[in-house]
């Protein structure tokens, strides 16, 4: 493998983490309040979703598209 894909793979798997993360936030008591009462979450969530959107989508440019 090299540097790019190995580089790729690992901001892949940070992305997915990420996500991860973001969507346990979403399910919790607290931002489930949040969201029934101003019509989004929190920015903290937010940023862990789209971090972690970008991350994968990111990392599996490098990892599948890259030569």
């Amino acid at each position: 493998m090299t540097t790019t894909r190995i580089i790729g793979l690992v901001v892949l798997v940070i992305g997915v983490l990420l996500l991860y993360f973001g969507w346990q936030s979403t399910q919790s008591v607290g931002e489930q309040l949040s969201e029934t009462l101003t019509g989004r979450f929190s920015d903290e969530t937010m940023w862990y979703l789209i971090g972690g959107a970008a991350a994968a989508i990111g990392g599996a440019f490098m990892v599948f598209c890259r030569n």
